[in-house]
């Protein structure tokens, strides 16, 4: 499977995802924890069945020292004891903030009060953009159609 478009040989596409990614870049950088960040990302883009950032952020959270049995589990989290009050509060504002016309109003309260039990503003502000900027990248993925499965740890850092 070849990728219908290739995003960095447009001028225009090009020049715009140089800034996206330096987004992702700020993020790395950020106060949320990585192993949180990898745990969100992969759940974001398995519900939007995102292969090419499934793929991504399984190898990355593996070169991270993520676990097999918690990579494997992330899909069903809720049923899963290996991961923090903080994590899943994460990945339930995740699940909220990719399916926000699902459940009408957006993030709920309680899932928002949960999150800020764990995270300070700064964290939470992070957590926010990271599930907004693992959307748009799924979206673009998606479209073009970009495949999975080729993807090095560390190929964008």
């Amino acid at each position: 499977m070849d990728a219908r478009l290739n995003y960095f040989a447009s001028p225009t596409a090009g020049k715009a995802l140089k800034h996206f990614m330096a987004v992702g870049r700020t993020l790395k950088e950020s106060a949320l924890p990585a192993a949180t960040q990898e745990l969100v990302s992969l759940r974001v883009s398995q519900i939007n069945g995102c292969a090419a950032c499934i793929d991504m952020h399984t190898k990355e959270a593996e070169a991270a020292g993520g676990t097999a049995p918690r990579l494997h589990l992330v899909a069903a989290w809720r049923e899963a004891t290996v991961f923090t009050e903080a994590e899943r509060a994460a990945l339930e504002l995740a699940e909220q903030g990719t399916r926000v016309a699902d459940a009408g109003e957006g993030v709920a309260d309680e899932v928002w009060e949960r999150a800020a039990r764990h995270y300070d503003e700064d964290q939470l502000a992070a957590l926010v953009v990271l599930v907004a900027f693992m959307n748009t990248a799924n979206r673009l993925n998606i479209i073009a159609r970009q495949p999975g499965g080729d993807y090095r740890a560390g190929q964008f850092h």
